[in-house]
């Protein structure tokens, strides 16, 4: 076999393993239940919730993000080598482990001041949007920082010696030129605080009508044998998953200015 014939292959081979692995799902429903699980209340609830949540929590991270990101990406300053370490923390450490950092740290003094100021976390919904910003801010900022690495800090030199302050040059030269990049980060973004279970389940619970996202309704329904609902919660998680992809590759398209 050729070269060429061996490295598609090896696509081939991921794309039917994965391809299997969905349309198996079809094989363990019909139309009937499909539809009475999806119209259901606690489904819509779940939904309802994580696009809420993922939302909220994106937005946050972006907020926090992109300035992160531009500093990471044009300034050198003391310290700079480990907080761009530390944004890998969400990728090496486990969810759960998150989740249960979160619950030892509201345990401690300063935990405790913020729940007596009436702000609480621990099996609330705001534990949903902590969990899920504690997971996607550092991939926010990295894949931000990518699209911040691609434009030159000439542009920005020329419109500061044109009379540009820092801001109007941020906003004028470099937002616009990387507005691709960082709009496909903010996708990609959503699409991980969609999907995100362990860090939240561990915070927030897996309380019905309250807590249950579409990840931790998956977990529920499968624990308590309800397949045709844990199939169309897998489903709809994989169709929010792949609109996100394809909304990546979409902006990819609409957005150039080479």
């Amino acid at each position: 076999m050729g070269f060429r014939n061996t490295m598609i292959g090896a696509a081939v081979c991921i794309f039917i393993f994965y391809f299997g692995l969905l349309a198996s799902l079809f094989f363990s429903t019909n139309l009937k239940g499909f539809w009475e699980s999806l119209v259901h209340p606690s489904t819509l609830f779940s939904i309802r919730l994580s696009l809420i949540a993922a939302t909220i929590a994106t937005l946050l991270a972006v907020a926090i993000g992109l300035p992160s990101a531009y500093a990471l990406s044009r300034y050198e300053f003391r310290g700079k080598r480990v907080i761009d370490t530390f944004l890998e923390i969400p990728i090496i450490m486990s969810p759960i482990a998150l989740g249960a950092s979160f619950l030892v740290f509201f345990h401690t003094p300063l935990g405790e001041v913020i729940q007596q100021r009436g702000i609480f976390f621990v099996f609330e919904f705001p534990g949903i949007i902590l969990a899920q910003f504690a997971t996607t801010a550092g991939l926010a900022t990295r894949l931000m920082k990518a699209s911040l690495d691609e434009i030159s800090p000439r542009y920005e030199a020329v419109a500061r010696s044109l009379g540009s302050s820092p801001w109007q040059a941020f906003f004028r030269i470099t937002l616009p030129l990387s507005f691709r990049g960082l709009l496909a980060s903010v996708i990609l973004s959503w699409a991980k605080a969609a999907g995100e279970f362990g860090a939240t389940v561990t915070l927030a619970g897996a309380m019905p009508g309250k807590t249950e996202t579409l990840p931790i309704a998956i977990f529920t329904a499968l624990a308590s044998a309800k397949i045709e609902k844990t199939i169309v919660l897998i489903l709809i998680l994989v169709i929010l998953g792949l609109v996100a992809l394809y909304a990546v590759r979409f902006t990819g398209r609409i957005f150039r200015y080479d």
